[in-house]
């Protein structure tokens, strides 16, 4: 960690994150116009708060902090995961591609807090 700061916009989690929110933003223009405020808006932030938290965090001081925002887009990405679980029930639309990404983002983040980890 280079003065205590990583480059986000260089990292791969990140750059992962970006395409996840990309991704949603298509599916969630599939979704019914009643659902503008509900599950449409609800995948929306999560799926931003996901590269939003791996920046915050990459400007932190310490590898601790970073970690701690490293989990917060983590947790953000099980709770997109499970609504767009529900997407597919409710509304027969296809996110299964996307939720294979988003798990494939999930091993990623895991190995790169592991390697954070042994920064620390």
């Amino acid at each position: 960690m280079k003065n205590g700061h990583h480059n986000f916009r260089e990292m791969n989690i990140w750059k992962n994150g970006m395409k996840i929110v990309k991704a949603t933003y298509t599916i969630s223009a599939a979704l019914p116009k009643e659902e503008k405020f509900g599950l449409t808006s609800q995948i929306q932030r999560c799926s931003v708060s996901i590269p939003s938290n791996i920046a915050e965090g990459s400007g932190r001081g310490t590898v601790k902090d970073f970690i701690r925002f490293i989990n917060y887009g983590l947790s953000s990405s099980y709770e997109l995961e499970t609504q767009l679980i529900l997407v597919n029930e409710l509304f027969k639309i296809e996110t299964e591609l996307l939720i294979k990404d988003i798990q494939e983002f999930q091993r990623m983040i895991i190995g790169f807090k592991r390697s954070l980890s042994s920064e620390a």
